[in-house]
């Protein structure tokens, strides 16, 4: 377990060896779903008092399926779309960097305070990209921090779209009301 701490610390710290080491580190996947599962109880625990019970279950799964879809588009984008010559990376990378970039995703948990927890998710969801950004250009090998950039945000639209069709396809909005 300190094993992990330290490496969540070191993640939320952007520590560029960190996400290099977990990439490589096969054995980490476990821990890297285990961050994501942290992060979005956490998140689902800050969120209680507009969400309720129903938004910490489906914000725990929506985190584990949401991680999934999103290093998938992130391995075709990365690897496919936008490579550099050295670019090669698998599934096993992108699921591990990645879910290591959601380590800052723990403080989330704030959001119950009213009006501290609204600014420190909003500061968090920053951190958590930058984060992102970092995973992604260590797992694809990349030189530019800024194609890093390109393949997420171009990522995190298609995932939006993806989502909302899931959500629109099992009859839920994302205020997680029933739809009509």
């Amino acid at each position: 377990m300190a094993g992990l701490i330290d490496r969540m610390i070191r993640a939320s710290k952007l520590d560029v060896n960190l996400y290099e080491e977990v990439e490589a580190d096969k054995g980490a996947t476990g821990q890297a779903a285990a961050i994501v599962v942290l992060s979005s109880v956490a998140a689902g625990i800050g969120s209680l008092g507009v969400f309720g019970i129903q938004g910490l279950l489906f914000m725990t799964l929506g985190a584990l399926i949401g991680w999934l879809i999103w290093a998938f588009l992130t391995f075709i984008i990365g690897t496919r779309l936008l490579p550099e010559p050295q670019t090669k990376s698998d599934m096993g990378e992108m699921l591990r960097t990645i879910g290591f970039s959601s380590s800052p995703g723990v403080l989330r948990i704030l959001g119950v305070i009213p009006v501290i927890g609204a600014i420190v998710n909003f500061v968090v969801g920053i951190w958590m990209f930058v984060a992102m950004i970092i995973a992604v250009r260590q797992a694809l090998d990349y030189k530019s921090t800024w194609r890093a950039v390109g393949v997420c945000i171009i990522g995190f639209i298609v995932y939006i779209v993806i989502m909302l069709f899931i959500f629109r396809l099992i009859g839920v909005n994302p205020a997680f009301e029933p739809t009509t």
